[in-house]
């Protein structure tokens, strides 16, 4: 199973790099047959990235929480939430910068499981369903944090653009600032109950196992850091006062806070929140 789940991560990695292609391909030259084609590709690939994360799990009795796990564990979330968005906010120009990024994280996957050094004391396999929901939910939370700092990036761009007076092909196949902003709000709005309840999770867990001043962790810390920044979006973005400017920096700055918090989560050796060992 194990080398099955290898070369299903293979093939559906070559898929996610085809449809890559495909959609910047069609991004520019708006190609509506090649569109099928990039749209084919991804749910293919991420139908055999599905298989392959069941495989790898079966392989070993469970799913190891290692960092290049989490990292396909995060790209295959990240694929799942652009199909729910595609399909209930028939949005489809997101793929063209949706998928790269979920290349992107399955690359980063495999230069670090090839190269542990560097990494923090490897992690366990999943025991328990308290912590497999905290990291499911912290997972899931993260791929919606993801579409919303994108869509807040590409507002930020599209904005500079119509103030400058601007156009170029890029922004001339850009959803409007009102869609990009509706993208944005809604996939921080449902990821941040999300991420609060995985971070409950984890919170229940340290304290059940009762050591003492867990809440001074680095790891712990930031995630109160990324949970205060994401809130206060949500406060900003449903206030009329409020630029939606000031907003979308808010949520890009949010995902910087969660891309340091993975870096940390994985590479800081001390603290009761050495990852994987809660």
């Amino acid at each position: 199973m194990e080398q099955a789940s290898v070369v299903l991560f293979w093939f559906a990695f070559a898929l996610y790099v085809g449809a890559t292609v495909l959609y910047a391909y069609q991004f520019i030259l708006r190609r509506q047959k090649v569109a099928w084609w990039a749209r084919f590709a991804t749910g293919a690939g991420f139908i055999l990235q599905t298989l392959a994360i069941g495989a790898n799990s079966v392989a070993n009795d469970g799913t190891p929480l290692t960092g290049s796990n989490q990292l396909v564990l995060a790209s295959w979330a990240l694929v799942l939430l652009y199909f729910v968005m595609e399909h209930l906010m028939r949005i489809r120009a997101y793929g063209a910068f949706l998928v790269p990024v979920a290349v992107i994280l399955m690359t980063i996957a495999q230069l670090l499981g090839g190269s542990r050094a560097s990494l923090a004391p490897q992690p366990e396999v999943l025991s328990g369903w308290g912590v497999a929901f905290h990291v499911a939910l912290i997972v899931f939370a993260n791929a919606g944090f993801a579409v919303g700092a994108v869509s807040s990036m590409l507002y930020l761009f599209q904005g500079t653009q119509l103030k400058r007076h601007r156009s170029t092909r890029v922004s001339r196949r850009l959803p409007s600032l009102a869609t990009l902003q509706t993208v944005s709000r809604r996939a921080i709005a449902l990821a941040f109950p999300v991420y609060t309840a995985g971070l409950s999770l984890g919170i229940i867990r340290a304290i059940q196992v009762d050591v003492g001043g867990w809440y001074f962790d680095a790891r712990i810390m930031m995630s109160g850091v990324v949970l205060l920044t994401f809130g206060t979006y949500m406060v900003l973005v449903y206030r009329p006062n409020i630029s939606s400017r000031t907003s979308a920096w808010v949520a890009v700055t949010g995902f910087v806070f969660v891309v340091i918090l993975a870096v940390i989560a994985r590479t800081l050796p001390v603290g009761f929140h050495v990852f994987g060992q809660l």
